[in-house]
């Protein structure tokens, strides 16, 4: 299920922003006001550039977890989460600056089973400390594969979190859900067993970027070698 269906190629929320800039922008060129014209003219083109929406083909990489924001990995540490078996979580957290694509998807298919908001500070979304202080949104989805969360995180610049999933919304990897507002954090939530194929200070795109692979909880289920040693070749592939 794609919750947040582009239009021509753009996210949705970009046409409420960009049309008036046009109007203005006609408006104060037709009573010959031309540098503000031009000044909001540029503005109007960086709206449409911040809210695109490149169409992109999730690999089928088996078992992996895949990026749900465009940036750049800031932390990958073990954090308390209560909503984790053991109550710990590997936390990947991503930031996206204002020329980032900034639409979020799915790390995983599975079934939303809770949708968190929370009110919060609008600090520097490079501080560690904006995951608890930070004006936040969190999905968590239950995969064949465990729970795995996806926190959308404001920023000092990122005021407004668009977030369509809904509990008992089903997803598929890849699948668009929401979207956060010029500059912000992504971060998400994986089972200590995951296995993080990222590190610190390594852009990542949204959709294609394998960030971890989440087969070793099956090997203890019985999963055979075999199935693990093909998952590995196509990661290294």
């Amino acid at each position: 299920m794609d919750l947040m269906k582009p239009v021509l190629g753009f996210a949705k929320p970009a046409w409420k922003f960009f049309l008036p800039l046009v109007a203005v922008t006609v408006i104060l060129a037709v009573i010959g006001w031309h540098i503000p014209a031009a000044v909001v003219g540029v503005l109007a083109l960086y709206v449409m550039y911040f809210f695109r929406d490149p169409k992109r083909k999730t690999p089928s990489i088996p078992n992996s977890i895949c990026c749900p924001a465009d940036g750049k990995v800031v932390s990958v540490v073990e954090v308390p989460c209560e909503h984790m078996q053991g109550g710990r979580a590997l936390r990947v957290a991503i930031f996206l600056n204002i020329f980032n694509v900034h639409v979020q998807r799915a790390p995983i298919s599975g079934e939303v089973i809770g949708v968190d908001s929370k009110p919060g500070k609008f600090g520097n979304a490079m501080n560690e400390k904006c995951s608890e202080e930070n004006e936040s949104t969190t999905v968590w989805i239950d995969s064949d594969f465990g729970v795995v969360g996806v926190r959308q995180i404001a920023g000092a610049i990122a005021r407004r979190i668009v977030c369509k999933a809904k509990v008992g919304d089903v997803l598929e990897r890849g699948a668009r859900y929401g979207l956060i507002q010029f500059g912000s954090r992504v971060e998400l939530f994986l089972p200590l067993s995951a296995t993080v194929k990222v590190q610190p200070g390594q852009k990542v795109v949204g959709g294609l970027t394998c960030l971890a692979v989440l087969y070793e909880d099956e090997v203890r289920k019985g999963l055979s070698q075999e199935r693990v040693a093909k998952i590995q070749m196509a990661l290294a592939s």
